[in-house]
């Protein structure tokens, strides 16, 4: 049976991309801190590790591995988010429970009948660790299993620590509407802008600090890290931190494209480049579209019109279809919210016979109705952008309380 490590070192080769060997990273991610000089929170300890297939040193070696080897830390827990330990699952797919022939301890399944540790799973924990990659939106799974995790930790009263690593699409921008609880989910916890401008450390902070959490949560910090700096700035190996998020540009893109998951129309998933581009077998004017999206002048983004072959087992799969591809031409005028919503409503006015809402999966999305509303009036999107923007600048002003970085 293939090990743990070997299956970890397996996806570092496939997904691990960025710097030369020998370059030196300007950052020193929070597993890199913890194992230099803050090992005092850990050593003697039984150690849970809720992790992925992101969390790892810059050489490759999994935080599952360095905590394993480390003299006076004992692994006792691992749990796994979506997409598994592994980071290989489809996204949606549940994940067993199984112990890591690896090492011998026991991987828990926080993404299939359990959402967060419990009780019984957290008896052999003295702390429990967080070190996933996040990519900065709010529609995304692992910062919310590490919230839910966070809570059951409080309630089992076990220290909870997490291991920060960079917010890929810069921490100093926030953006798209706030959620409303009522559509509370797993794509989306807690009330927090659609690009929320936080590292998972600052998350944590406000979760507890805002009282939404009652837990005792430390951050172990990066070194050299800066609020303005895109991954790349950071010097650390690309790792995609799902399988379809696969370069920074789509994650930039993901907070504005992940909406048409909401929809009959594919976001890309079995292309070569997922939550870059969309389309549907229907979408014969793709090139009209795209046309009257330029006509729009939406900043920092270009739009073209492709044809692309989908694989098998997604939407449309085992056919070509037209797509609609967006181009990220100014990272830091893009607002990606602003994009998918023009991308909706240009697509939904042309194919009214055609569309179809996914009416449970948009609004938990876009964190309301408000979107969907929007997009079927005319003139909607024009009215709400400036009301999502409104709402991002109150959270970005609330939120400066719990930063770290400056």
């Amino acid at each position: 049976m293939t090990t743990l490590r070997r299956l970890l070192l397996a996806t570092t080769a496939l997904a691990v991309v960025g710097s030369p060997a020998l370059a030196q990273p300007k950052v020193k991610t929070g597993i890199e801190v913890l194992l230099k000089d803050s090992l005092h929170l850990v050593r003697g300890k039984r150690v849970g590790l809720l992790t992925n297939h992101s969390g790892r040193l810059p050489d490759g070696t999994s935080t599952v591995d360095a905590l394993f080897r480390t003299p006076g830390v004992k692994l006792t827990a691992l749990f796994g988010p979506e997409h598994g330990i592994r980071g290989v699952a489809k996204a949606g797919e549940k994940i067993a429970t199984e112990v890591d022939p690896a090492t011998g301890v026991m991987v828990y399944s926080l993404y299939g009948d359990v959402r967060a540790p419990t009780p019984e799973m957290l008896k052999t924990v003295d702390v429990l660790l967080y070190d996933i990659q996040d990519v900065g939106a709010r529609v995304y799974t692992y910062q919310w299993t590490m919230a839910l995790a966070l809570e059951a930790a409080g309630k089992a009263g076990v220290p909870f620590i997490i291991l920060d690593r960079p917010n890929p699409i810069r921490a100093d921008k926030v953006d798209g509407g706030m959620l409303d609880t009522a559509f509370s989910s797993l794509v989306g916890l807690h009330p927090v802008a659609l690009r929320y401008g936080f590292t998972p450390g600052e998350l944590g902070r406000w979760l507890v600090g805002s009282g939404r959490v009652k837990a005792e949560v430390k951050v172990v910090p990066m070194q050299g890290y800066k609020r303005a700096m895109y991954y790349e700035d950071t010097g650390l190996p690309w790792v995609h931190p799902s399988p379809n998020l696969r370069n920074n540009d789509a994650n930039v893109l993901y907070t504005g494209t992940v909406f048409f998951e909401g929809v009959n129309v594919s976001e890309g998933r079995g292309t070569d480049n997922p939550f870059a581009q969309v389309g549907a077998s229907w979408l014969t004017d793709a090139g009209a579209i795209v046309k009257a999206l330029n006509d729009k002048k939406i900043p920092g983004v270009w739009f073209d019109s492709v044809l692309k072959p989908v694989e098998a087992g997604y939407e449309f799969g085992g056919q070509t279809i037209p797509m609609i591809r967006a181009t990220v031409t100014d990272r830091d005028a893009v607002v990606p919210v602003n994009v998918g919503a023009h991308m909706l409503r240009a697509i939904y006015e042309r194919h009214k016979d055609k569309w179809e809402w996914r009416k449970g999966s948009i609004d938990r999305l876009s964190g309301s109705a408000r979107l969907r509303e929007a997009v079927e009036k005319d003139g909607g999107i024009e009215a709400l952008l400036p009301v999502y923007q409104a709402e991002a600048n109150k959270f970005l002003t609330e939120s400066k309380k719990y930063w770290i970085y400056k």
